[in-house]
This record gives C-alpha cells, structure tokens and sequence, in this order.
C-alpha cells in the first residue's frame, strides 16, 4: 500500500488552525508529563554553512521524524534554502502513515503555538498585532492571527521600508477588511504602537523588541532560535514572568534568556500552565524556540483528518 504524500498545499489544507491550536494544547501537557519522547534537535554539517537537521517525536499512537535541509545558498540554484518533510508512522508497527511537507508543517505549527500562546497567557481576545519581521514566519503569523482570532489591524515593522510596505500590501489584499500599516523599526524606539500583541520573527543579534510596552501587550519571540539571537531586551525580561513552549529546548537556543543570563528556576512552561499549574500574576512575556512534539501535534490533526474523510 502506498504512503501518501502531501506538497506544501495539501499540508496546509490539512491543518487548520482550528484543530492544530487544541492538539498542540494535548503535545504540550504530554511532554511537559513526559508522555512524549522528543530528544534535543540534531544537527549535522553538510558542508559550508549547509546542515542537515533531524528531529524526532515518539508518541504512544503516532510517531514522526522531521528532515530538514538547510543551504543559505541556495537562491543561485533557484532553490528554497530550506527543504524537507516530516514522515509519519504507526508507533507500535512502525507502518507509515503519511508524508508531509516539511517548511508548511514547521510554519504553520509556529504560527499555531503562537495562538496557543495569546489563548492561554492573554487576559483578552486580541483585536490589534504588531509584527516584527517580513518573512516566510511573519506572513504565516499574519494569516494565523487573522484566520483564528480575526484580527484585521497590524503594524509591521521591517528594516527595510519598500519589502514593509511590499509585505502590509500584500496582507490587505489577501485578507478583505485587513488594514495593514507599515512602520519604521527606529519608530518603535520612541512610538511603539499600543496593540494587543507583538510578536518578533526575526533572526537578530540585538534586541528588536521595545523595552517599554504597555502593561496589556502580549509580547512573544519567536524567531531567535539560536544562541547568538536576541530580540528580548534584558530589561523586559527582568521585568515580566518568563513562559517558554519548551524548557530543554530554550536552555540552548533561546539566545535572548541565555544572554541575558536569566534564572531558569522563574522561567514557567506553557505545558505546566496548561495542566493546572500555579497561575500567573501580571503579564508575561512568550518565548518559542520550537520542537519536534510540535510536528506530532500536526501529524495527528492530518490523520484525523484522514480517517475522517475515508469514512
């Protein structure tokens, strides 16, 4: 029997937000209770500055393991520079399930731990987003926050104005009712837009994220993911309870609280919240750093949907 494969488009298709929010809840409270068995990422040299990146997931139903190569080069080739799928297969015969495309699962299970994140940290259904970043994360972020709580008012904030301004017409024209406004990062220094949340999807080396903000912004970093990355400010981070979708993960990529040196004993685990934990008190900060538990999450939603759909 066949195994069937699905390109970036099917993929999509087969995770609405909707259904990938919830699961990721149930990956979250199961690793934090170590249900699900995910060890630290690897990552092998290929040559140069390419890499090869293998993260497994062992789950008591399904099981995966997401390939993913990365070559920065690759645009002299006309090629993306990340490629890679994520193979799902029966935990107890090891029979394979299904073959998904690897960059739509990591964006899209992303964007969703970041909903998770505002419906369980957040005091209010947000109606306002601040974006930090242009790329492949913030577009999929957009349609995310647009797509699962409604939200049609953004400020993006790029480096560069023409690809910010490229990017807030593009999000109006996708999404009907969007109002999409372009921002300079040097205005976030001195007018940081009051939205319900921020979220940075950047790769920076030094912090993009205002150290004022007001006490209702929902402020989530997303994009640093190594240990010379940093869009948190020490000085917010000193300031705010720390939430971190993966504890293990955070301790060697989260280059923002490794950097500035913060006490791990105070960080908290959103699966630890999830489950019951002690609540918290005033507004957190959100850091994702990412994890192979999360492609289960999506790989559960997609054979769900399999099933249903052969009965």
């Amino acid at each position: 029997m066949s195994v069937p494969v699905l390109n970036a488009r099917e993929t999509a298709q087969a995770l609405p937000y909707k259904q990938l929010v919830p699961a990721l809840s149930q990956a979250a409270q199961e690793l934090f209770a170590g249900k699900i068995t995910a060890p630290e990422r690897q990552v092998v040299p290929i040559g140069g500055a390419n890499v090869l990146l293998s993260m497994p997931a062992i789950g008591a139903d399904i099981s995966v393991t997401k390939l993913i190569t990365v070559h920065p080069d690759n645009s002299a080739h006309e090629l993306p520079t990340i490629q890679g799928e994520v193979i799902v297969f029966d935990t107890k015969t090891g029979r394979r399930l299904v073959q998904l495309d690897g960059p739509t699962v990591t964006a899209r299970r992303t964007a969703a731990m970041t909903l998770l994140g505002i419906d369980v940290l957040g005091i209010r259904k947000p109606k306002s987003a601040l974006l930090i970043g242009v790329g492949v994360q913030a577009a999929a972020h957009a349609a995310a926050l647009s797509d699962y709580f409604g939200i049609r008012r953004f400020w993006v904030a790029g480096r560069d104005a023409e690809r910010t301004e490229s990017f807030c017409r593009a999000l109006s024209a996708r999404v009907p009712g969007i109002e999409a406004n372009a921002i300079s990062m040097a205005q976030l220094k001195s007018d940081v837009p009051a939205a319900d949340v921020l979220i940075s999807l950047t790769t920076s080396r030094t912090p993009v994220i205002p150290a004022k903000l007001a006490a209702r912004t929902l402020a989530i970093g997303v994009g640093a993911f190594k240990p010379d990355m940093v869009e948190f400010p020490a000085s917010l981070l000193a300031e705010r309870i720390i939430v971190v979708d993966d504890l293990e993960g955070a301790k060697h990529e989260a280059g923002d609280l490794i950097q500035a040196k913060v006490d791990w004993q105070r960080v908290r685990v959103l699966g630890d919240l999830l489950a019951g934990g002690p609540p918290l008190q005033g507004m957190p900060i959100f850091k994702t750093v990412g994890q192979a538990a999360w492609d289960l999450a999506a790989a559960r939603v997609v054979c769900e949907g399999m099933l249903a759909s052969a009965e």
